[in-house]
């Protein structure tokens, strides 16, 4: 008897960030293959970077995409004062967490209720919820609209920061304009309540849940941050950020201009907000506590889909924690610009931070003149995409096994929420060099 087979595709993947679709090959109702497709071209930014100073640095790597902008460039400057041996100032460091904030409050707004909220809802995009939930998706935009203005006042301005600086701050926010930001971050806190209370009543699909290995970094103090000096796995390994090498291995796929990431130890994960609960959810206060008992009463489980109600448990996190840097910055003494003298040498540095979509990594040589031998980044999505296929896999067999007659629409509904699930940003993930052989 001859064998049947059928072949599910998405050739463009919608309400991502990129270019990506999703290709499936199922033979007698057995997935047989399973790839997630990314053919946006390569930014080669490594490549680029080579040979430019450190001081061009920032400017180049926050380019790569302008969602993630405010992560690349607050990741390289640590690296790169890292190698150069500067330390950073309390109100820098407030300052950057500020940043890092309002970055992960714009893009976790942008994915939870227009991304990602319409597939729980059963709506083929947030235009089509303003006829039932008007009231809602104008928060939404206000909230992310509250997550770009907090990148303007930090960065100089929403996307692709300028006013930050290796060592420091061209120009520190005056106390009148964070006193305007924190009471806007305090208005958004009984509406954002409401919104968990709505994600509270639907119930996840399980079909494509299961074990799952999550890495995170180490908060650097107490509390629930997205900045630390280790990096973490819910197996219980642990290293330092320098030596990252030594826990995640990236290698090329032929199909991809993305790389992919596995543990040395082997086996794919997870990296993000569910990843980051799963490790320090146990460190979350007031609100955001609150927020995670509803949202996961019985503690993160195993299912990606879950990831979206992991960043509305962060962004009510970051409002809190945002309004609290807030007031920090508003003690200190005034100060036009905040800036560290330094001296430029050679060395090696490495900086890491939890960006909205997960772990990010820079890496910078410099060489006696300042300018960058080499360089290497490690991105959110390039790490999760061996994973997204592992669960891409699972749904299909999890649906087919409770449904064998299942439609290939079906079936490609389900797909596209698993991979949307992820909160891929594919413009971060494509930066693949290929060489080619000797002759």
């Amino acid at each position: 008897m001859s064998a049947t087979g059928r072949t599910i595709t998405i050739p463009h993947l919608g309400r991502i960030e990129g270019h990506g679709g999703i290709f499936v090959e199922i033979v007698d109702n057995v997935v047989h293959d399973v790839s997630m497709d990314v053919f946006e071209g390569s930014r080669y930014y490594e490549a680029l970077l080579k040979g430019k100073h450190f001081l061009e640095v920032q400017g180049i790597i926050t380019r790569v995409c302008a969602i993630c902008s405010a992560s690349h460039t607050t990741v390289a400057l640590s690296a790169i004062e890292s190698a150069l041996g500067i330390e950073q100032t309390a109100r820098v460091k407030t300052l950057r967490s500020l940043l890092v904030l309002g970055s992960t409050i714009e893009s976790h707004a942008l994915h939870v209720f227009a991304l990602a909220l319409p597939d729980f809802l059963g709506y083929d995009s947030v235009l089509g919820m303003v006829r039932e939930y008007p009231a809602e998706v104008k928060f939404a935009l206000r909230l992310k609209q509250l997550g770009n203005r907090i990148q303007d006042l930090v960065g100089g301005r929403a996307v692709h920061p300028v006013n930050t600086l290796v060592g420091g701050f061209g120009r520190v926010p005056s106390n009148e304009a964070l006193s305007e930001i924190r009471r806007d971050l305090e208005s958004v806190r009984d509406p954002l309540r409401r919104f968990v209370e709505l994600a509270a009543t639907i119930v996840l699909p399980e079909w494509a849940a299961q074990s799952t290995v999550y890495v995170a970094l180490r908060p650097h103090e107490p509390g629930y941050r997205f900045r630390g000096s280790s990096i973490c796995t819910s197996r219980g390994e642990e290293c330092p950020v320098a030596s990252y090498r030594d826990v995640i291995r990236e290698f090329s796929v032929a199909r991809s201009h993305a790389k992919h990431a596995a543990l040395d130890l082997g086996g794919t994960y997870m990296v993000g907000s569910l990843a980051r609960l799963k490790l320090w959810g146990d460190r979350l206060e007031g609100d955001a506590r609150e927020a995670f008992e509803a949202l996961f009463p019985a503690g993160v489980t195993d299912n990606v889909l879950a990831n979206t109600w992991a960043q509305l448990v962060e962004l009510v996190h970051c409002v809190n924690r945002g309004i609290a840097i807030c007031r920090q910055l508003e003690s200190m003494p005034p100060s036009d610009s905040e800036m560290v003298r330094y001296d430029v040498r050679a060395g090696t540095g490495v900086g890491a931070i939890e960006a909205p979509r997960g772990t990010l990594i820079h890496e910078y040589v410099l060489d006696d003149d300042g300018r960058v031998a080499s360089a290497d980044v490690i991105t959110p999505t390039a790490q999760n995409l061996a994973n997204i296929e592992r669960d891409l896999r699972r749904a299909v067999d999890g649906l087919l096994h409770d449904e064998p007659g299942m439609s290939d629409l079906q079936l490609k509904l389900a797909l596209a929420m698993v991979a949307r699930a992820y909160d891929p940003c594919v413009s971060c993930s494509v930066h693949v060099t290929r060489r080619r052989a000797a002759p």
